[in-house]
């Protein structure tokens, strides 16, 4: 039986100023493409949708988004799953506020092809799982961080980088190499959440920032930490 595309939670203020909306990774496996809440690729977004909500200061409301199934393929896709969050997102709050999304591996192209969609003011890519022509789409009033870790040998953060010099023809980018940062953001993870969430807050509440992220709002790109 197909699963459904289902919102998490994770902090809903009464009348928030932006939505962001955090996109798992995980790639299919044969016999068993359904999304299970307590998969690793699904749990290791809880702690960037936590630190994006306390970030935030009660004026974000963050959701995770569990896809309807495992991997990407030609019948149905990620995109399609931030597709049908982003209408979720209407209904529930209206057109006028502003989101941003965030994606881990196979999420984090999810959210770069998926920030066409006109509400999407901002994306956080980290270790994106990408192909080099997926910066060819153009998209104006963008703000777009995608973070690497140089020691990723899942994604390659080549063609990450790739796509970050694409983009950036039309919108404003930065890129960010973690050194020594692997793909599951478990070494470093606390430098993945915290240039997520101070990029969010930064990009939807319009918050002066200093540091990396500045830098990167700035132009400033690519940076190492």
């Amino acid at each position: 039986m197909a699963t459904r595309s289902r919102l998490v939670a994770t902090r809903v203020p009464k009348s928030p100023d932006g939505v962001v909306l955090v996109l798992h990774g995980g790639a299919s496996r044969d016999g068993d493409t359904a999304v299970s809440p307590t998969q690793l690729s699904v749990l290791r977004m809880i702690p960037i949708a936590s630190r994006i909500a306390r970030s935030g200061r009660r004026r974000l409301a963050v959701f995770r988004l569990l896809n309807s199934s495992r991997g990407w393929d030609t019948s149905r896709t990620p995109v399609d799953d931030v597709t049908w969050a982003l209408g979720e997102v209407r209904q529930r709050f209206g057109t006028d506020l502003p989101v941003a999304l965030v994606g881990h591996s196979l999420g984090g192209r999810a959210a770069l092809l998926a920030a066409v969609n006109p509400e999407v003011r901002s994306v956080v890519a980290l270790n994106p799982w990408v192909y080099p022509a997926d910066g060819g789409t153009p998209m104006r009033d963008r703000r777009i961080l995608i973070v690497h870790g140089t020691a990723d040998h899942i994604a390659n953060p080549e063609s990450s980088a790739a796509v970050a010099r694409g983009l950036a023809r039309h919108s404003e980018v930065g890129y960010v190499r973690v050194i020594g940062g692997k793909h599951a953001m478990l070494r470093r993870h606390s430098v993945f959440d915290r240039l997520a969430a101070d990029f969010v807050a930064a990009t939807l509440l319009d918050r002066a920032v200093n540091g990396v992220v500045g830098g990167v709002l700035r132009g400033e790109s690519p940076v190492d930490i």
